[in-house]
């Protein structure tokens, strides 16, 4: 039978007027959900425990140091494998250096994805060939003919191997998939591009907070660390003319106007390459540092002289919506011939 809803809101006006009915109702609330708010109290508190667990493993791991007492011990062990893995990959890299011609390999992009892919895993350790592997995936070998002279002054030709390194990142996680016989998700890569960024810059570069940039160096009220945290979602997603949100994908421009205002470091409304640059002071070149836009002339027919654009995240490297996102080798000589100028956001 059912209770009427007036004699319900009678019953329940009385208790609420009587003081130590009132109490009785309370303690009894609080009694069915402290439990609850107990282990959301422990899950806040581990998930901050792991947070700076994770900082300190990185510095840890990529610039030694005295393991403290209070890292669990598991961390510990993996901290040491991966101290031991990074002495393989500096084996590694030793092996391919002489052979380098131009440039140089990032041995700190690499060991940011080797820990990114590896930390925690239970095949952490490789035998020194795997190391060579794991690092040819980040060169591409080339033969080569030059002029030799002999000690009677004879002339001939010989053939040698050269390694170039490969800057683009999306070619680097293919050869690594091929390798590793295994997929790397876009989760990996944005992991790996998180400590790429605490290795090079410190905990001031964590997830938490912090610039990612050098101490003493601001970027407006959001982060590159925030900013890299939401740009890296989307490296894969295809390029689309006019797109401006994940759920249309994006194009150049409306990537970049998405990411800076999503992020938190400067709200962007979404405009063109060109309506961007018209909001940026522009800086030398030379002078450009992580978080800088960076933009290019006549990549297709348009009426103005801006016609792409892309976030700089330092070392030579853009990450831009190309086809698809993903990261490119500003120096290449595709992006060189059609560089415009290094912007720079109002407060970032």
């Amino acid at each position: 039978m059912a209770v009427p809803v007036a004699a319900i809101a009678k019953a329940a006006a009385a208790i609420l007027s009587d003081e130590r009915a009132r109490k009785a109702v309370g303690w009894t609330v609080a009694a069915i959900l402290s439990p609850v708010i107990l282990i959301i109290v422990v899950i806040c508190a581990l998930c901050s425990g792991t947070a700076d667990h994770n900082s300190a493993a990185v510095e840890l791991s990529f610039h030694g140091g005295v393991i403290s007492s209070q890292v669990p011990p598991e961390y510990r062990q993996y901290i040491e494998d991966m101290r031991e893995s990074f002495t393989g990959l500096d084996g590694a890299v030793s092996e391919i250096t002489p052979m380098i011609e131009d440039g140089s390999l990032d041995d700190t992009r690499m060991k940011a994805i080797f820990y990114a892919l590896f930390f925690g895993s239970e095949n952490l350790r490789m035998d020194g060939g795997d190391y060579r592997n794991f690092a040819d995936c980040f060169v591409r070998y080339e033969e080569r003919t030059r002029t030799v002279t002999d000690a009677d002054g004879n002339e001939s030709e010989e053939t040698y191997t050269v390694a170039i390194p490969i800057t683009d990142l999306g070619t680097v996680y293919a050869n690594l998939e091929s390798a590793l016989g295994r997929t790397i998700t876009p989760d990996d890569q944005a992991n790996a591009q998180r400590v790429y960024i605490l290795a090079l810059y410190g905990s001031a570069a964590g997830a938490g907070g912090g610039s990612g940039l050098p101490p003493g160096v601001e970027m407006g009220e959001g982060t590159f660390a925030d900013l890299m945290a939401e740009a890296t979602k989307y490296i894969g997603f295809p390029y689309v003319w006019g797109g401006s949100t994940p759920a249309t994908s994006f194009d150049c421009s409306g990537f970049v106007c998405w990411v800076y205002t999503q992020s938190g470091v400067y709200n962007l409304p979404r405009t063109t390459a060109t309506g961007i640059y018209n909001q940026c002071a522009i800086v030398p070149k030379a002078e450009a540092k992580p978080g800088d836009l960076i933009f290019f002339t006549r990549t297709y027919a348009c009426s103005g002289p801006v016609s792409h654009v892309g976030i700089y995240v330092g070392g030579g490297q853009m990450l831009h919506c190309g086809s698809p996102i993903g990261y490119a080798n500003i120096e290449s000589n595709y992006w060189r011939e059609h560089f415009y100028a290094i912007g720079r956001l109002p407060g970032v």
